[in-house]
């Protein structure tokens, strides 16, 4: 029996397959917007289940299954028997024989790990406290959209070292690029964490005006992810030299795209002024995680189609 594959971390996929997956995307992108149907999951069913609360995520993954023919279920954890202590590899062994494939929206990656080894089908990591996968595909196509290759760019990275900074640390990588990162003393990036083993591709730097120095991309996320509520005051303090503004942007290249997973506090971690300026591609950014999530459905559970 052919072994499963899962999109648990950016790097379960190599460069190959990415490029590939980008190719999917632009043309699934292009059918979609002339209004051209494609129907490649006619009768297969993706069933979602969230533990966190979300909005891109689910109607990204919900009309995209739609718009490729197929059907997506919701579960949340508080509504189903994984909320009263079904074990997950239980779990995992019924829903997989109902579906074609999962996505799962959680706390800790060994949730979705431990899911994974019991799946009969594909299973998409949705976010988790460590990566966010489908973020950073729709990111760095956003980015080539606008831009190119994003090999030999820089990204700087600005703020928390979460899961999009992981995810962005091993997307590098993957795509040889360069990640600049800087964020407050404390919340430095944590490689084993990262899911990285060398320092090839990023740099840590103590000043934010420093990281943007000649990047092509800036990026930064919320100072407070889910989970982590109960340090908001404190993170309100620590980063509070790490907003990214008009002086901020002006550090970086001129051609600089901003980015911002969403959603986002205007006045914390980035101005309105960047948000919603000239640089800002964060609306094509969140467009996109709905046509890179097609073209990575349709791979997962079709395989390579052209």
């Amino acid at each position: 029996m052919k072994p499963v594959k899962h999109f648990l971390q950016f790097k379960d996929f190599s460069r190959e397959e990415l490029d590939y997956l980008f190719a999917r995307t632009r043309w699934i992108k292009e059918r979609f917007k002339s209004f051209q149907k494609y129907w490649p999951l006619e009768d297969r069913t993706l069933v979602m289940i969230f533990e966190k609360q979300s909005t891109r995520t689910r109607l990204s993954f919900e009309a995209g299954m739609h718009q490729l023919g197929g059907a997506a279920i919701y579960l949340n954890t508080r509504d189903s028997q994984l909320g009263r202590g079904e074990p997950v590899e239980d779990a995992a062994q019924v829903i997989s024989r109902m579906c074609d494939a999962v996505m799962i929206r959680t706390f800790e990656q060994e949730i979705i790990e431990r899911f994974a080894r019991n799946s009969r089908v594909p299973v998409i990591n949705g976010l988790t406290n460590e990566y966010h996968p489908c973020q950073i595909l729709a990111d760095i196509y956003t980015f080539i959209e606008h831009r190119g290759s994003i090999q030999g760019k820089t990204v700087a990275w600005i703020g928390d070292s979460n899961n999009v900074c992981n995810t962005w640390l091993q997307a590098a990588t993957v795509f040889d690029f360069n990640v600049h990162v800087s964020t407050p003393p404390g919340y430095e990036v944590e490689p084993e964490r990262a899911g990285i083993y060398n320092s090839n591709h990023y740099e840590e730097f103590t000043d934010p005006m420093d990281a943007v120095k000649n990047a092509d991309l800036v990026t930064t996320d919320v100072w407070t992810s889910m989970g982590f509520e109960g340090e908001s005051d404190a993170r309100k303090r620590d980063f509070v030299d790490w907003e990214v503004d008009a002086n901020m942007m002006q550090g970086a290249k001129p051609s600089a795209l901003f980015m911002h997973c969403l959603p986002a506090h205007r006045g914390e971690e980035v101005s309105a002024a960047v948000i919603d300026g000239p640089q800002s591609v964060v609306w094509d950014e969140a467009e996109n995680r709905l046509h890179t999530q097609k073209a990575l459905l349709e791979y997962l559970v079709l395989g390579r189609v052209a």
